[in-house]
């Protein structure tokens, strides 16, 4: 996806790839169904991710919560690596660049946000994710993205960030906030952007498919959690089941399978719609985190999560090309 909204844990945008023959034409109506029922789950996937961070976390450590996260969403890619008989990447410049780009699209944003939901609810983390376009719309007015800010984005980004304010409550003096855990949540959702535009800019073109950069990058991940984990915790002496299959799903559906579902909706309907996903997330997290968890919901964060959609749409429009001019008519 663009430097400004490729989803949690994933590389920049798979680019559709050719095709060595051409497949006999599909059903559309079958086509259409498809993605969409793929589109769906994999909303679903991203939104209850925030919800199994927070179970995690009532029986692990943040850190180790985000390191078992990584080993099974590693493993999932590597299984889909096998079968489809794709290599690793090569050459110690590209894992140099891959190095940087698992810690700040995997390592470090996860753990931020699994050490968030110590002490902030569920909802308010998908809420916090869902800043990730503002936050990337904000990099690009100083320049650090390729992307031109138009006055219909600058004003998007206006909108959404009073939107942050009226989900945090700012007029009530932001009163039974957790200034701590609500800044880890923001932060996690600057280092996409962040990571989205180093990798945009390093390893765009390196002829490396984006299913074979993405298995190394969660490797890397995998193996930076692995040397951190040991060094800030002690490992469990036991192993609670509920918070343990929480990990597991995180890892094997919110990591790996979620990217494959976004790695084939990306290639078959373009990134513009696939992006779109980024919309439903802090809705499902906010109705899994209130109907399973029991989190309390105040008028102001529903609200207030409506305005940053609105503001991260707009900050997501691109304007029409003007210069093309209609078919002339016979």
């Amino acid at each position: 996806m663009s430097a400004t909204t490729t989803p949690p844990g994933s590389l920049a945008a798979p680019s559709a790839p050719s095709a060595p023959s051409a497949p006999p034409p599909a059903d559309p109506r079958r086509r259409a169904l498809g993605w969409r029922l793929r589109f769906g789950v994999l909303s679903l996937i991203w939104g209850f991710s925030f919800l199994l961070i927070k179970v995690g976390t009532e029986g692990y450590a943040p850190f180790q919560v985000t390191l078992g996260r990584l080993v099974f969403g590693t493993a999932v890619v590597a299984v889909v690596l096998v079968m489809k008989r794709e290599r690793l990447p090569r050459g110690a410049r590209t894992w140099a660049h891959l190095t940087v780009a698992a810690l700040l699209l995997n390592a470090l944003p996860f753990s931020l946000f699994a050490y968030a939901e110590l002490t902030i609810p569920s909802t308010l983390a998908g809420i916090c994710n869902a800043t990730s376009p503002l936050w990337g719309m904000a990099l690009s007015l100083v320049a650090l993205s390729e992307d031109r800010p138009t006055r219909r984005r600058v004003a998007g980004l206006g909108i959404g960030f009073l939107g942050v304010l009226t989900v945090l409550g700012a007029w009530q003096g932001f009163s039974g906030l957790d200034f701590g855990g609500t800044a880890m949540a923001l932060l996690a959702s600057l280092c996409y952007p962040i990571g989205w535009i180093y990798v945009r800019r390093t390893l765009a073109g390196s002829g490396h498919s984006n299913l074979s950069l993405t298995g190394g990058q969660l490797l890397v991940a995998t193996v930076e959690l692995a040397v951190v984990t040991p060094l800030f915790t002690s490992f469990p002496t036991h192993f609670p089941v509920v918070p343990l299959l929480a990990v597991v799903a995180l890892g094997a559906a919110g990591t790996g399978l979620a990217f494959l579902l976004q790695y084939g909706l990306v290639s078959e309907v373009g990134p513009t719609t696939a992006q779109m996903v980024t919309y439903f997330v802090p809705v499902i997290a906010t109705a899994a985190g209130v109907a399973v968890l029991g989190e309390s919901l105040s008028w102001s964060t529903p609200v207030g999560a409506v305005i940053v959609l609105a503001g991260a749409a707009l900050t997501q429009s691109r304007p029409r090309d003007r210069s093309r001019k209609p078919a002339a008519h016979s």
